[in-house]
């Protein structure tokens, strides 16, 4: 019987264990989670999702403040064309996160950045462009694209020097994406380092139609995009992502094939994962009825996440001059449209109403309060212990890494029993 450790996923002349940890936003895979994956010849991923937030809690910096004071005539506006970021900030925040991440980075492995298209920021080229170049900057080892058919990613980068350097990939979820991505960016002479190949199972966003995901298989869809790569003699190595739960489910993908997998639903109730501890437990307790998948998230991508999640049914009024992440080309987004009308069919307060088609992303993200998750997440209470309190143990990103590494018949190692007090 194999183990994922009898694999190697190979960039060039270098070699790594074949497990990345997903990029999970805001700030909940955190740099130590992804340090740690370096460290143990893993891939970590960070996430520049809502970086200026980030940086301000993890660097004492304020670019929030000073966006929410620049535009804070605008608050009992609903227009939010006029807010705007600055890109020169957005850039240092950028490259402070990174850069700080980079710094610490020990042992054999890689650090990338999930960098997601529809961050758009009322300014989606422009931002775009700001925070892919400032990761280069910093010294990211790859940049992962995602949540969008990033055709014109590649492009935006190009004439930094770094551009053939960095390793550079994208999620997909289909051959489809796949084959325009690459001939969108043909002219460039730059194929991706990298294709994960995200499929239904996957938590937070997926790249499938709402109504009928569930008609979708990642083995499936995996096995389409190598078939689909030998045809074109395109040797990319293609990580398979969403589902994997054990390291046997990380070997079957490997057996076909697959360079890698990449994984996140059990490293969300390591201490290293950014969950505050009591987010944790709620992940741990779900069962399988209490994980849905919505169409709230205002970027149109359907969402799965926790039915408990505080996200649903909000009135939270839009809170763009601070963040604005979401805000499209023209300013707009949709939970603005979806809270206006509320208020509209309330007489114009906001007082006792419910948005219950979409949510405000950026502040519930920002205060995890949007409990995004894997659809396995029910599984969790199987690879930890309860305690006497009824809490559960809490576990090491190294002891989830090793798992994957080195298990076997779909086996869970269960962690060593810690005090009590020392775990919650």
């Amino acid at each position: 019987m194999k183990r994922v450790d009898d694999f190697r996923l190979r960039f060039g002349d270098k070699q790594y264990v074949p497990i990345m940890i997903g990029g999970m936003g805001v700030d909940i895979s955190t740099s130590e989670l992804a340090l740690e994956a370096a460290r143990l010849g893993g891939i970590g991923h960070i996430s520049d999702a809502m970086v200026e937030d980030v940086s301000d809690r993890r660097f004492d910096t304020t670019f929030v403040k000073e966006k929410t004071k620049l535009y804070k005539f605008n608050i009992n506006n609903m227009d939010k064309a006029v807010v705007q970021f600055d890109l020169g900030r957005l850039a240092e925040a950028q490259r402070l996160h990174i850069g700080r991440t980079m710094e610490q980075k020990k042992g054999p492995g890689l650090i990338f950045v999930n960098c997601m298209e529809k961050l758009t920021m009322n300014g989606p080229r422009e931002t775009l462009r700001v925070r892919l170049n400032a990761a280069l900057d910093a010294g990211i080892d790859g940049i992962t694209l995602s949540a969008g058919l990033h055709f014109n990613s590649f492009g935006l980068m190009a004439d930094h020097p770094r551009f053939r350097d960095a390793k550079l990939g994208i999620i997909v979820s289909s051959v489809r994406a796949l084959q325009i991505f690459l001939r969108k960016n043909q002219k460039l002479d730059r194929l991706p380092d990298y294709v994960i190949v995200e499929g239904p199972l996957a938590g937070g966003h997926l790249g499938f139609g709402l109504d009928d995901w569930q008609n979708y298989d990642l083995h499936t869809i995996t096995g389409e995009v190598l078939a689909y790569l030998k045809g074109e003699n395109l040797d990319i190595p293609v990580i398979a992502a969403g589902g994997v739960f054990t390291g046997s489910d990380a070997v079957s993908f490997l057996e076909m094939g697959a360079a890698g997998v990449q994984v996140a639903t059990r490293f969300t109730i390591t201490k290293e994962c950014g969950l505050p501890d009591k987010v944790k437990q709620e992940y741990i307790r779900a069962t399988e009825d209490d994980i849905i998948v919505n169409g709230i998230s205002p970027t149109g991508y359907p969402m799965r996440m926790l039915r408990s999640t505080p996200a649903i049914g909000t009135n939270t009024r839009p809170g763009c001059e601070s963040y604005g992440y979401l805000l499209d080309a023209t300013g707009n987004c949709a939970y603005i449209n979806s809270y206006n009308r509320e208020v509209v069919a309330n007489g114009g307060s906001d007082k006792g109403i419910k948005v219950m088609d979409k949510t405000c992303l950026c502040t519930h993200m920002r205060n995890f309060n949007c409990w995004t998750c894997g659809h396995y997440t029910y599984r969790l209470k199987d690879t930890t212990h309860k305690l006497p309190n009824g809490e559960y143990q809490l576990l090491t990103a190294e002891h989830v890494f090793k798992d994957y590494q080195f298990s076997t018949d779909n086996r869970i190692e269960l962690p060593p029993k810690e005090e009590e007090a020392a775990c919650v």
